[in-house]
């Protein structure tokens, strides 16, 4: 089970229904943060969750809507005694950028990793699951990012039994470990089915559509997309600031045939993103105009 929290849904600047950008995952027993924007732990009290236990932040793009709440992300982090090291990921120059933010947070229990993101695609693997990073077009270097949580085949016990493995391998086996014998070795692959369906979630904002945003995304089971406008007379001013309209963010969701699409990073100027869903939901019928809080518990498919 992938847990998916949307905590803030704002660009530019907080409003008092709607705090700015930021996405948590939940994953067995690790907690990931993309994006940090002003208000993100308040965001995060509202929805009950804690940030002691968050393990990677990720930053797509370092404008102040989405890095702004780290320091004191970082204090609050101190504060509940957290000791565990802290990885923080995104573009070139993000040492400086933490640095110069720890000012204000200069003492913490806990150290701090970051780890710099140089080229156009990125692949940092966890154990159980995987980050790809992939840059998007705005006006600075800015990346989008898949969480991938891949699932094995099925243990064949009758193939386990066949093949005389010892049972106190078949869970080594089951969880993809090569394991050397004196007489053999024994591979995942003598015992397990066709890999299996897993879990994909898709979350990119600050960016003007691209054939990679659709490529990165695709199949995903959730796309968290910017959907800067919804007004149709605002794509010149979407192309000008590099953003998105709700009807473009829908027709990547349609394309990446992903199956739902969230839009997040309304501009202030749009207090109900809903009323524009009705054309939306033409070209991609699965489009939702998301709140702060939304949350969806992602199963595996059996």
């Amino acid at each position: 089970m992938l847990d998916v929290c949307l905590l803030g849904t704002g660009g530019m600047m907080p409003l008092p229904y709607r705090w700015l950008t930021s996405l948590m995952l939940r994953y067995n027993g690790k907690s990931i943060l993309i994006d940090c924007g002003e208000g993100t732990q308040i965001a995060m009290k509202e929805k009950g969750w804690s940030p002691k236990p968050i393990d990677i932040i990720c930053f797509t793009h370092y404008h102040a809507d989405h890095i702004s709440g780290l320091p004191g992300m970082l204090l609050t982090m101190g504060n509940a005694e957290r000791t565990e090291p802290l990885l923080l990921i995104g573009p070139k120059g993000l040492t400086k950028v933490v640095s110069a933010l720890r000012v204000i947070a200069p003492e913490l229990p806990f150290s701090i990793k970051c780890m710099e993101l140089t080229e156009a695609f990125q692949e940092i693997s966890f154990d159980g699951f995987h980050l790809e990073a992939f840059k998007v077009n705005h006006n600075v270097v800015c990346y989008g990012y898949s969480m991938i949580v891949e699932r094995v085949g099925r243990f064949q016990t009758e193939k386990a039994l066949e093949l005389q493995i010892d049972k106190r391998y078949w869970n080594r086996l089951q969880k993809g470990e090569v394991i050397e014998l004196e007489d053999r070795t024994l591979y995942p692959e003598m015992v397990l089915g066709e890999k299996r369906k897993g879990l994909k979630v898709t979350y990119t904002t600050d960016t003007r559509p691209t054939d990679g945003i659709a490529e990165h995304a695709a199949g995903a089971d959730l796309f968290i997309c910017e959907g800067m406008y919804g007004e149709p007379d605002k794509l010149s001013k979407a192309k000008e600031y590099k953003h998105m309209t709700f009807y473009e963010a829908a027709d990547l969701a349609k394309r990446a045939q992903v199956s739902e699409l969230w839009l997040t990073h309304y501009s202030p100027s749009l207090p109900k993103p809903e009323e524009y869903m009705g054309e939306v939901r033409k070209i991609f019928p699965a489009a939702v105009a998301a709140k702060d809080g939304r949350t969806v518990e992602l199963l595996f498919e059996d």
